[in-house]
């Protein structure tokens, strides 16, 4: 039996409504699945904490905490048996239970229900309720066997994405794709930064938004390849391949794998010509004056 090989990978971006309860939350996004898989996808991404919702704003802190639940629970080892059903890999959002106060996860489930990393949101959004989420320690990639073969796959949770250094790790570990569950506003400069992630790092990234039926969400879940030049073309291209309205749905994008290899192959972005040495101060915990005093 020969097996034909794909390079349009498939990204399924869910970008749905939660509901009320964690069993409701379940059952919709076991039938967002089973929608992206109708329509081919290889991999499915939900938004931000999509066991509860996002749900942490205007409540008292101990009530959403409380909604915290396990990696080992019920909920997360449905979306794995799921993606080994389906034959997709999963990418599901959760608050995660974890010591003292929860954590902002998610969970990457190959298509074989391997669970490949638990990645916690790092740069945590101290300025607000997130104050109350225990920060994730590294950023993980991790190889997926795809219908096109071995892909690279990372994964940041939408502030991390306006830090430089979350993707710029990511590339240097290897990743050929980017992950990004989001819950905010997509808008204009939040886009721009996916854009530059995208194009500094040679790498793309695929964020998943909560619709505008969300409170302070409007859709525009999106996919920048990273690829901004072509032999053809005698100018940069647009490397935004997708970008969802601001309806709920479920939306695929498709990553050309074979373009964006060639394009890493030959370009000067990336790790090409970067100067580690001279980058010291970025490690360095001991600024005098940051902008805003706690």
């Amino acid at each position: 039996m020969v097996i034909e090989m794909r390079n349009l990978l498939k990204i399924a971006l869910l970008q749905i409504s939660p509901c009320k309860t964690l069993r409701e939350n379940l059952e919709k996004g076991i039938i967002s699945c089973k929608a992206a898989k109708e329509e081919g996808a290889d991999i499915a991404l939900f938004p931000e904490m999509w066991s509860n919702g996002y749900n942490i704003y205007d409540r008292p802190v101990e009530e959403w905490q409380a909604e915290a639940i396990s990696i080992d629970s019920e909920f997360v080892r449905t979306f794995g048996s799921l993606a080994r059903e389906l034959n997709m890999a999963i990418g599901i959002t959760l608050l995660e239970k974890h010591n003292n106060a929860p954590r902002n996860t998610l969970v990457l489930f190959d298509r074989f229900g391997n669970q490949k990393f638990t990645y916690a949101k790092v740069h945590t959004c101290d300025f607000s309720v997130e104050r109350n989420l225990t920060p994730g320690d590294d950023f993980y990639v991790a190889a997926l066997d795809t219908a096109c073969g071995e892909v690279k796959v990372g994964a940041m949770i939408c502030y991390d994405r306006e830090f430089p250094e979350s993707a710029r790790i990511l590339m240097l570990k290897g990743a050929e794709i980017i992950l990004v569950p989001n819950a905010c506003p997509m808008e204009i400069n939040r886009l721009s930064q996916l854009r530059a992630r995208a194009y500094e790092n040679m790498t793309a990234i695929a964020t998943c938004n909560y619709p505008e039926s969300v409170p302070d969400c409007n859709g525009c879940s999106s996919v920048f390849d990273g690829v901004a030049y072509l032999p053809e073309l005698n100018h940069s291209r647009d490397t935004c391949i997708f970008q969802a309205d601001e309806k709920e749905g479920v939306y695929i994008a498709e990553i050309d794998l074979e373009q964006l290899r060639n394009y890493r192959e030959k370009e000067v972005h990336g790790n090409s010509y970067r100067r580690p040495q001279k980058y010291g101060i970025l490690t360095c915990t001991n600024i005098d004056k940051p902008f805003i005093r706690n």
